[in-house]
Protein backbone atom coordinates (compact mmCIF):
# COMPACT_ATOMS: atom_id res chain seq x y z
CA UNK A 1 0.00 0.00 0.00
CA UNK A 2 1.13 3.68 -0.65
CA UNK A 3 -0.09 6.98 0.58
CA UNK A 4 -1.90 9.64 -2.03
CA UNK A 5 -2.60 12.74 -0.12
CA UNK A 6 -4.25 15.73 -1.26
CA UNK A 7 -1.01 17.35 -2.68
CA UNK A 8 -0.54 14.77 -5.49
CA UNK A 9 -4.27 15.45 -6.72
CA UNK A 10 -3.36 18.84 -7.57
CA UNK A 11 -2.17 18.16 -11.36
CA UNK A 12 -4.96 16.12 -12.05
CA UNK A 13 -7.12 18.97 -10.66
CA UNK A 14 -6.27 21.25 -12.82
CA UNK A 15 -6.49 19.32 -16.09
CA UNK A 16 -9.91 18.03 -15.11
CA UNK A 17 -11.27 21.63 -15.25
CA UNK A 18 -12.70 21.66 -18.19
CA UNK A 19 -13.71 18.52 -18.16
CA UNK A 20 -17.74 17.74 -18.17
CA UNK A 21 -19.58 16.31 -15.28
CA UNK A 22 -20.34 13.03 -17.53
CA UNK A 23 -16.96 13.02 -18.97
CA UNK A 24 -15.56 13.13 -15.39
CA UNK A 25 -18.05 10.24 -14.43
CA UNK A 26 -16.69 8.16 -17.08
CA UNK A 27 -13.18 8.90 -15.60
CA UNK A 28 -14.29 7.44 -12.22
CA UNK A 29 -15.83 4.40 -13.84
CA UNK A 30 -12.64 3.35 -15.87
CA UNK A 31 -10.10 4.02 -12.87
CA UNK A 32 -12.03 2.38 -9.98
CA UNK A 33 -14.95 0.27 -11.46
CA UNK A 34 -16.72 -1.97 -9.03
CA UNK A 35 -15.07 0.06 -6.13
CA UNK A 36 -16.77 3.31 -6.99
CA UNK A 37 -20.44 4.29 -5.45
CA UNK A 38 -22.33 7.77 -5.34
CA UNK A 39 -23.73 9.33 -2.34
CA UNK A 40 -26.89 11.19 -2.61
CA UNK A 41 -29.44 12.88 0.01
CA UNK A 42 -31.98 13.00 -2.98
CA UNK A 43 -31.73 16.61 -3.23
CA UNK A 44 -31.27 18.89 -6.63
CA UNK A 45 -27.89 18.04 -7.24
CA UNK A 46 -27.63 14.54 -5.81
CA UNK A 47 -30.79 13.96 -7.88
CA UNK A 48 -28.79 15.30 -10.86
CA UNK A 49 -25.83 12.61 -10.37
CA UNK A 50 -28.19 9.93 -10.36
CA UNK A 51 -29.77 10.77 -13.66
CA UNK A 52 -26.75 11.42 -15.18
CA UNK A 53 -25.61 7.55 -14.10
CA UNK A 54 -28.53 6.57 -15.34
CA UNK A 55 -28.22 8.03 -19.11
CA UNK A 56 -24.73 6.21 -18.56
CA UNK A 57 -26.06 3.31 -18.22
CA UNK A 58 -23.27 2.60 -15.42
CA UNK A 59 -24.56 0.03 -12.68
CA UNK A 60 -23.19 2.04 -9.98
CA UNK A 61 -24.70 2.01 -6.56
CA UNK A 62 -25.97 4.85 -4.71
CA UNK A 63 -25.91 5.38 -0.54
CA UNK A 64 -28.49 7.34 0.75
CA UNK A 65 -28.57 8.06 4.86
CA UNK A 66 -31.62 7.76 6.17
CA UNK A 67 -31.16 9.74 9.43
CA UNK A 68 -34.62 8.43 10.74
CA UNK A 69 -36.04 12.02 10.77
CA UNK A 70 -36.40 12.89 6.95
CA UNK A 71 -39.38 14.27 5.46
CA UNK A 72 -41.68 12.07 3.84
CA UNK A 73 -40.97 13.64 0.23
CA UNK A 74 -37.09 13.07 0.72
CA UNK A 75 -37.74 8.78 0.93
CA UNK A 76 -40.76 9.00 -1.48
CA UNK A 77 -38.03 10.78 -4.07
CA UNK A 78 -35.55 8.21 -3.28
CA UNK A 79 -38.00 5.64 -4.35
CA UNK A 80 -39.10 7.05 -7.31
CA UNK A 81 -35.64 7.56 -8.17
CA UNK A 82 -34.79 3.73 -7.83
CA UNK A 83 -37.78 3.02 -9.84
CA UNK A 84 -37.89 5.03 -12.68
CA UNK A 85 -34.06 5.28 -13.06
CA UNK A 86 -33.12 1.97 -11.98
CA UNK A 87 -30.39 2.33 -10.01
CA UNK A 88 -29.26 0.47 -7.17
CA UNK A 89 -29.89 2.70 -3.84
CA UNK A 90 -28.43 1.37 -0.41
CA UNK A 91 -30.50 3.04 2.53
CA UNK A 92 -27.77 3.33 5.33
CA UNK A 93 -29.34 4.14 8.86
CA UNK A 94 -28.12 5.42 12.31
CA UNK A 95 -27.53 1.97 15.05
CA UNK A 96 -30.28 3.72 17.19
CA UNK A 97 -33.84 4.91 16.47
CA UNK A 98 -34.04 9.12 17.50
CA UNK A 99 -36.49 7.84 20.07
CA UNK A 100 -33.53 6.29 21.52
CA UNK A 101 -30.56 8.75 20.95
CA UNK A 102 -33.20 10.76 22.63
CA UNK A 103 -33.75 9.30 25.71
CA UNK A 104 -29.85 8.41 25.93
CA UNK A 105 -28.56 12.01 25.48
CA UNK A 106 -31.07 14.92 25.53
CA UNK A 107 -32.49 16.34 22.20
CA UNK A 108 -29.21 17.28 20.98
CA UNK A 109 -29.51 19.50 17.93
CA UNK A 110 -30.58 22.63 20.11
CA UNK A 111 -27.13 23.44 20.63
CA UNK A 112 -24.45 23.66 18.24
CA UNK A 113 -22.10 21.31 19.79
CA UNK A 114 -25.05 19.32 20.15
CA UNK A 115 -26.15 19.56 16.38
CA UNK A 116 -22.72 18.64 15.33
CA UNK A 117 -22.56 15.28 17.63
CA UNK A 118 -26.45 14.40 16.53
CA UNK A 119 -25.25 14.96 12.55
CA UNK A 120 -22.60 12.90 13.42
CA UNK A 121 -24.64 9.67 15.09
CA UNK A 122 -27.18 9.69 12.24
CA UNK A 123 -25.53 10.77 8.96
CA UNK A 124 -21.92 10.38 9.61
CA UNK A 125 -21.50 7.49 11.07
CA UNK A 126 -23.60 5.35 9.14
CA UNK A 127 -21.61 6.53 5.89
CA UNK A 128 -18.17 5.76 7.81
CA UNK A 129 -18.60 2.12 8.75
CA UNK A 130 -19.13 1.75 5.18
CA UNK A 131 -15.41 2.49 4.75
CA UNK A 132 -12.99 -0.04 3.23
CA UNK A 133 -15.78 -1.22 0.85
CA UNK A 134 -15.06 1.47 -1.85
CA UNK A 135 -12.44 3.12 -3.22
CA UNK A 136 -14.35 6.36 -4.95
CA UNK A 137 -17.73 8.14 -3.96
CA UNK A 138 -19.16 10.35 -6.11
CA UNK A 139 -20.63 13.42 -4.76
CA UNK A 140 -22.63 16.34 -6.18
CA UNK A 141 -21.07 19.45 -4.29
CA UNK A 142 -20.65 22.85 -6.14
CA UNK A 143 -18.82 25.67 -5.70
CA UNK A 144 -22.01 27.65 -6.26
CA UNK A 145 -23.42 26.55 -3.10
CA UNK A 146 -21.27 29.05 -1.49
CA UNK A 147 -19.05 28.80 1.85
CA UNK A 148 -16.69 26.68 2.20
CA UNK A 149 -17.57 24.90 -0.80
CA UNK A 150 -16.38 27.82 -2.81
CA UNK A 151 -12.82 25.91 -3.00
CA UNK A 152 -14.52 22.48 -3.04
CA UNK A 153 -11.87 20.84 -5.73
CA UNK A 154 -13.09 18.09 -8.06
CA UNK A 155 -11.24 15.00 -6.54
CA UNK A 156 -10.74 14.98 -2.69
CA UNK A 157 -8.98 13.05 -0.34
CA UNK A 158 -11.26 11.69 2.75
CA UNK A 159 -9.15 10.04 5.46
CA UNK A 160 -12.54 8.66 7.11
CA UNK A 161 -13.94 6.69 4.31
CA UNK A 162 -10.37 6.36 2.56
CA UNK A 163 -11.18 6.84 -0.30
CA UNK A 164 -11.16 9.90 -2.81
CA UNK A 165 -14.17 12.05 -2.84
CA UNK A 166 -15.00 13.01 -6.69
CA UNK A 167 -17.38 15.61 -7.43
CA UNK A 168 -18.33 16.14 -10.86
CA UNK A 169 -20.50 19.15 -11.01
CA UNK A 170 -18.12 21.18 -8.91
CA UNK A 171 -18.26 23.79 -12.11
CA UNK A 172 -21.76 23.80 -12.64
CA UNK A 173 -24.22 27.31 -12.07
CA UNK A 174 -26.97 27.14 -10.43
CA UNK A 175 -28.14 28.27 -14.02
CA UNK A 176 -26.58 25.42 -15.74
CA UNK A 177 -27.91 22.81 -13.18
CA UNK A 178 -31.21 24.30 -13.72
CA UNK A 179 -30.78 23.81 -17.51
CA UNK A 180 -30.51 20.20 -17.23
CA UNK A 181 -32.89 19.47 -14.71
CA UNK A 182 -35.35 21.19 -17.65
CA UNK A 183 -33.83 19.99 -20.59
CA UNK A 184 -33.85 16.25 -18.56
CA UNK A 185 -37.07 16.38 -16.82
CA UNK A 186 -35.01 14.92 -14.07
CA UNK A 187 -36.97 14.04 -10.99
CA UNK A 188 -36.63 16.38 -8.18
CA UNK A 189 -37.74 16.22 -4.67
CA UNK A 190 -41.27 18.27 -4.17
CA UNK A 191 -39.66 20.53 -1.34
CA UNK A 192 -37.83 22.36 -3.78
CA UNK A 193 -40.85 23.72 -4.69
CA UNK A 194 -42.08 24.01 -1.28
CA UNK A 195 -39.56 26.73 -0.34
CA UNK A 196 -36.88 24.59 0.87
CA UNK A 197 -33.33 25.40 -1.26
CA UNK A 198 -31.65 22.67 0.84
CA UNK A 199 -32.90 19.82 2.30
CA UNK A 200 -31.93 17.40 5.55
CA UNK A 201 -34.08 16.56 8.75
CA UNK A 202 -37.15 17.51 9.40
CA UNK A 203 -36.51 18.78 13.17
CA UNK A 204 -33.88 21.15 11.56
CA UNK A 205 -34.77 22.12 7.88
CA UNK A 206 -37.37 25.16 7.17
CA UNK A 207 -38.37 26.82 3.92
CA UNK A 208 -36.05 29.93 2.63
CA UNK A 209 -37.36 33.34 1.85
CA UNK A 210 -36.34 34.93 -1.37
CA UNK A 211 -33.43 37.51 0.03
CA UNK A 212 -32.27 35.10 2.07
CA UNK A 213 -28.91 32.72 1.98
CA UNK A 214 -29.66 29.78 0.53
CA UNK A 215 -28.37 27.41 3.43
CA UNK A 216 -30.62 29.70 5.35
CA UNK A 217 -33.21 27.09 6.35
CA UNK A 218 -30.59 25.06 7.97
CA UNK A 219 -30.00 24.98 11.40
CA UNK A 220 -32.18 28.07 11.44
CA UNK A 221 -32.44 27.82 15.33
CA UNK A 222 -28.92 27.83 15.91
CA UNK A 223 -27.34 30.21 13.02
CA UNK A 224 -25.17 30.86 11.64
CA UNK A 225 -26.60 29.80 7.82
CA UNK A 226 -23.28 28.49 7.30
CA UNK A 227 -22.99 25.33 9.53
CA UNK A 228 -23.00 22.09 7.58
CA UNK A 229 -23.75 18.27 8.71
CA UNK A 230 -20.00 17.06 8.27
CA UNK A 231 -20.92 14.49 5.92
CA UNK A 232 -18.48 15.57 3.53
CA UNK A 233 -14.67 16.37 4.27
CA UNK A 234 -14.21 19.51 2.27
CA UNK A 235 -16.75 21.26 4.45
CA UNK A 236 -14.51 20.28 7.47
CA UNK A 237 -11.67 22.68 9.18
CA UNK A 238 -8.61 21.41 7.57
CA UNK A 239 -6.74 19.02 10.35
CA UNK A 240 -3.26 18.45 11.14
CA UNK A 241 -0.70 17.15 8.30
CA UNK A 242 -2.19 16.87 4.60
CA UNK A 243 -5.23 14.29 4.24
CA UNK A 244 -3.80 11.12 3.30
CA UNK A 245 -5.34 7.36 2.01
CA UNK A 246 -3.90 4.38 1.52
CA UNK A 247 -4.37 2.79 -1.95
CA UNK A 248 -2.32 -0.33 -3.67
CA UNK A 249 0.54 1.61 -5.79
CA UNK A 250 -1.06 -0.17 -8.85
CA UNK A 251 -4.70 2.49 -8.28
CA UNK A 252 -2.37 5.24 -7.56
CA UNK A 253 -0.88 4.71 -10.67
CA UNK A 254 -4.36 4.88 -12.73
CA UNK A 255 -5.40 8.07 -10.79
CA UNK A 256 -2.95 10.25 -11.49
CA UNK A 257 -2.54 8.77 -14.94
CA UNK A 258 0.60 7.39 -14.80
CA UNK A 259 -0.17 3.73 -16.05
CA UNK A 260 -3.64 4.38 -18.00
CA UNK A 261 -4.54 4.02 -21.61
CA UNK A 262 -7.90 6.31 -20.89
CA UNK A 263 -7.97 9.28 -22.13
CA UNK A 264 -11.21 12.43 -21.74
Amino acid sequence: MARLTQADLAEINRTFEERTPQELIRWARHVFGERLAALSSMQESGSVVCHMLHSLKFDVPVLFVDTGVLFQETLDTRDRISREYGLRIETLVPEKTMEQQTAELGILYLTPEGQHQCCDLRKTQPLVKQAGRFDALIGSLRRSDGGKREQCPILAIDPRMNCVRINPLVNLTQEQLDAYIAEHHVILNPLHAQGYSTIGCNRCTTPVLPNEPKRAGRWRHLGPWSVYCGINPTDLDGGEGAPAVEFPIELIDRVLGRATDFVI
